[in-house]
């Protein structure tokens, strides 16, 4: 189970680079940029060993322990990233290529060279036609919620099983699921009025093995409109995607608010097969998962928040393959995540973070496993 978090949760969005260095190159102009980032992480898990991906079972949640402790990536793994952009012949073109690295491993000898490649991709476009992006980028369902979130900036969820050797999971399958990162085909309208629409092809995806299941032969399908407003941003989204015995299909709606010091955020997705953290993770499952999260800029330099995301299986398995997807369904109901957090800005560049974190998973037998944790740290934007 460890091995399957770990190649599937590679975590969502990087941040642009606040503070990249730019280079004009004739008519090019040239960024890097990118970010540090290290957590000491201290949890302690108690309950019942909950079956399925259960965030807040010790099995994942403390490496099996009653307790355990990581200094590692928080949400955001260390990245590098390298951007071109011009103007030739009426068309904006522009590339950009991310590559990111852990922190944390379990071995002081092992070598710790898994590089994680989240975006290569070119653009073309301008302000008449709107842009087509291709290549290798997040999704477009779920990505505003991960963009939202502020422990992008933390730890959120503890989960030590993906924490060694890759990221923690802020609210990922305890609120939302992961954005993903796909080989894509992606048209953005320009804005009209506001409102801008993205609507993408994606490479197909496998699930896992267990199920039975192969990739379609044709693109998965992700759509999302967002408009922007003074203060404020909606979104709706749906993703889909055919597999042998079943398709995967999730709708999404959200938004962001902010008055004053005072910012809000609200999302929830609906869907079958869409997973818990990758497509297809639980087979045919019907799932929900709500966040909210109220955040408080009690000074210039400190904002304070709290986000609370849940993920709920309906315990019923659909379609030819139910009975191998049974076992997950009816084991996990539910993953849930509470952080509080302090992020505090101590240059322009350094943020420290502090947060207090629950993680409870549940299962449709009535167990029930806790983890709670202490998060301390820092990111570096350069």
């Amino acid at each position: 189970m460890k091995k399957k978090l770990l190649a599937i949760t590679a975590i969502a969005a990087t941040l642009p680079a606040a503070h990249a260095v730019d280079i004009k190159a004739g008519n090019w102009d040239l960024s890097v940029g990118g970010n540090a980032n290290t957590f000491y992480t201290a949890t302690t898990c108690s309950g019942d060993v909950v079956s399925g991906v259960a965030l807040g079972s010790k099995a994942l949640a403390c490496g099996d322990k009653s307790k355990s402790t990581t200094i590692g990536n928080g949400l955001l793994p260390s990245m590098v990233n390298v951007g071109a952009k011009t103007s030739e012949g009426g068309y904006d073109v522009s590339a950009v290529v991310g590559i990111g690295v852990a922190v944390a491993t379990d071995s002081s000898i092992a070598q710790n060279s898994v590089v994680d490649v989240r975006n290569a991709y070119f653009t073309v476009g301008n302000k008449d036609m709107g842009t087509v992006k291709m290549g290798r980028d997040y999704g477009l369902f779920g990505l505003h919620a991960v963009l939202n979130d502020m422990t992008l900036l933390g730890v959120g969820s503890a989960t030590q099983g993906t924490q060694n050797g890759r990221v923690s999971l802020g609210h990922l399958g305890a609120g939302y699921v992961y954005a993903g990162t796909y080989g894509q085909a992606v048209y953005t309208t320009p804005s009209f009025g506001g409102v801008n629409v993205d609507v993408g092809l994606m490479s197909p995806v496998k699930p896992y093995a267990q199920f039975g299941e192969a990739e379609a032969s044709g693109p998965a399908v992700q759509a999302r409109a967002t408009y922007a407003g003074q203060g404020y941003k909606l979104w709706a989204a749906n993703k889909s995607q055919d597999f042998t015995s079943y398709r995967m299909s999730a709708s999404e709606v959200g938004g962001s608010f902010g008055s004053g010091p005072f910012g809000l955020v609200a999302n929830y997705q609906t869907g079958k097969g869409v997973g818990l953290l990758a497509d297809g993770d639980q087979g045919n499952v019907k799932s929900t998962n709500t966040f909210v999260q109220a955040t408080y800029k009690a000074t210039s330099k400190l904002k304070l928040g709290v986000g609370v995301g849940k993920g709920t299986n309906d315990g019923t398995p659909y379609g030819a393959n139910a009975a191998a997807t049974a076992s997950e369904a009816k084991n996990l109901r539910s993953n849930q995540n509470t952080t509080v957090a302090a992020y505090y800005n101590l240059t322009t560049s350094f943020t420290a973070v502090g947060e207090l974190g629950n993680t409870t998973s549940k299962g449709f037998d009535g167990k029930e496993g806790k983890q709670n944790s202490i998060a301390v740290g820092g990111i570096f934007f350069f």
